[in-house]
């Protein structure tokens, strides 16, 4: 079994086809199969079905196949931080980020990097969830992933900031000349519920906190990204709970943003499977000059900055 074998086999499997993943390969197909038949001969069974329209894994395939994708990524990183080590200017560098990171935080960074490291091509990974983030970057997707501090990472976590959640209701809202509002305010309004929502002991946060208000939330969309609940709070479908950097440019044109009292707060990190250097270390370093609260101590990825029983956070961010 060889790394070269195991590239072929992920190849084919994304491509859904021998002839397409042959092309991308540059290789030919009769070598293509050829390769992926030595493998599944190494490994002691079919990995794969042929169909006349594709391919489909077969159960040892399904079973080899994170190892397989976690082979070849990890090789990709190694190559680019020994590039990276060696001070090699070209290369490139795999962002993952949650899409609310992406679409609010990243393009001013991006930007600042390319105006320095115009030689290092960027490669973004958007996931709709934390748990997706982390997943893939367990997998060797990415070299450095951006978004909420995960839980028990084995790998190397760095705070870069701390995010303020907030609440988007439209332009013309009863609320919308005020600046802040309380939970139990609200207890009457349909809600845009997200994907990266997070769960607080067992259940999603808009729910726990709802509950500790003395009412049940009633969700009106549920929506897989975050900008698009925004756009729905901002149209009138329910109020949102979103990072304020996501919503900052929209303020005063479609929609009002609120903070809640308490205001809501959380931790954003960089995290990685090893420990960043060269380009990676680099654009940690970026992002930590760049962000809002630059320096913040490590905190746990649900509070509120108010007094907290030493049992868990008294209220928390309800983050789409």
């Amino acid at each position: 079994m060889s790394l070269r074998q195991m590239e072929y086999f992920v190849t084919v499997v994304e491509e859904a086809s021998f002839t397409r993943a042959a092309e991308l390969l540059h290789v030919s197909q009769p070598a293509l199969s050829h390769q992926i038949k030595a493998l599944e001969r190494s490994v002691g069974g079919a990995l794969l079905e042929r169909l006349p329209r594709g391919v489909r894994l077969t159960p040892m395939g399904r079973a080899f196949l994170p190892h397989a994708e976690l082979a070849v990524r990890s090789a990709a990183q190694a190559r680019r931080a020994a590039r990276a080590a060696a001070g090699a200017e070209g290369g490139e560098l795999h962002i993952a980020a949650v899409h609310s990171v992406a679409v609010g935080v990243l393009p001013d960074v991006f930007a600042r990097w390319r105006a320095a490291h115009p030689r290092v091509l960027l490669h973004l990974h958007e996931y709709a969830s934390s748990e997706a983030l982390e997943e893939q970057v367990e997998r060797g997707t990415a070299d450095l992933a951006v978004g909420p501090a995960p839980a028990d990472w084995p790998g190397t976590v760095v705070p870069v900031g701390e995010e303020d959640i907030v609440l988007v209701v439209p332009f013309d809202d009863r609320f919308a000349g005020r600046t802040t509002v309380t939970l139990p305010e609200l207890a009457d309004r349909p809600w845009v519920r997200c994907a990266m929502e997070p769960v607080v002991q067992g259940e999603r946060f808009l729910d726990w906190a709802c509950d500790r208000a003395g009412f049940t939330p009633r969700t009106a969309v549920f929506t897989e990204h975050s900008s698009t609940a925004v756009r729905m709070a901002a149209a009138g479908v329910g109020v949102c709970a979103v990072p304020s950097h996501l919503v900052r440019d929209a303020v005063g044109e479609d929609c009002a943003v609120l903070s809640h009292d308490p205001p809501w707060k959380r931790t954003l990190t960089v995290f990685a499977r090893v420990a960043p250097t060269g380009a990676a270390a680099a654009f940690v370093d970026l992002l930590r000059s760049a962000w809002p609260y630059p320096g913040v101590a490590p905190a746990a990825p649900l509070r509120a900055y108010e007094d907290c029983p030493e049992d868990g956070p008294e209220d928390g961010p309800a983050v789409a």
